[in-house]
């Protein structure tokens, strides 16, 4: 399972929109690894055009959906530019909208992915107060996933913000239960405890290096590796 941020689509700069560089690129990459004979599901932030949890004045769970529909249209484009690249895809929403997208039943996704199609799936849970991070953990565990790649922004797990602190230490192995007790920001502590509670493993890297999607999802030792130790 690939779980992509949405403020990673839309490159450098402001962080909002789709950069259409940054979405052929990632688009290459995952038909690199579907070649390979990797099935591939794909979990899409909407960051980049509606954070739910920083809606301001909107009530948060009016917020949220409105997240949960930001997420719809970056998978939609996904999906555009990973059909341009000859792979077969298919987005499912946890949110009904039979115009745009196939609505999530697991059974249906399972077969997709049997029938070697990426899936993309979005509209988050479909509840409000769950992050994409939640959904990613969700639907990994629902479709069997092996492993969980987060794309992000750094190069792994750092025990501070290496943005901030230059002394920042990295991990290149921590435990689920580690990362709980440290508080550390590899995803959301709902998201977390479910990968810990299946035995699900999480790879974080960084996303904006080219090749990174190939190498962490063909095992090669990048980013943090956090596993139930």
């Amino acid at each position: 399972m690939l779980k992509l941020s949405g403020e990673a689509l839309a490159g450098g700069g402001s962080g909002y929109g789709i950069s259409a560089p940054v979405l052929k690129r990632v688009a290459r990459e995952i038909k690199d690894v579907f070649k390979a004979g990797v099935d591939i599901g794909i979990v899409v932030g909407g960051g980049n055009i509606f954070r739910g949890a920083s809606g301001g004045e909107i009530d948060r769970v009016s917020a949220d959906y409105m997240g949960m529909l930001a997420t719809v249209i970056n998978a939609v484009a996904m999906q555009d530019a990973l059909e341009k690249e000859g792979v077969p895809t298919r987005v499912m929403s946890a949110i009904e909208m039979a115009k745009v997208a196939e609505p999530y039943i697991r059974r249906r996704a399972m077969r997709h992915l049997e029938k070697r199609r990426v899936v993309v799936f979005a509209g988050g849970t479909g509840n409000p107060y769950f992050s994409t991070d939640t959904a990613a953990a969700l639907r990994a565990t629902e479709i069997n996933a092996e492993v969980v790649l987060k794309a992000t922004k750094v190069d792994g797990v750092y025990d501070r913000d290496p943005a901030k602190e230059r002394g920042a230490r990295k991990f290149t192995k921590l435990t689920h239960m580690d990362a709980i007790r440290r508080n550390l920001k590899v995803m959301d502590m709902t998201a977390l405890t479910m990968c810990r509670e299946n035995g699900l493993p999480i790879v974080v890297f960084n996303l904006n290096v080219p090749g990174n999607i190939t190498r962490a999802a063909l095992g090669a030792p990048i980013g943090t590796m956090v596993t139930g130790g």
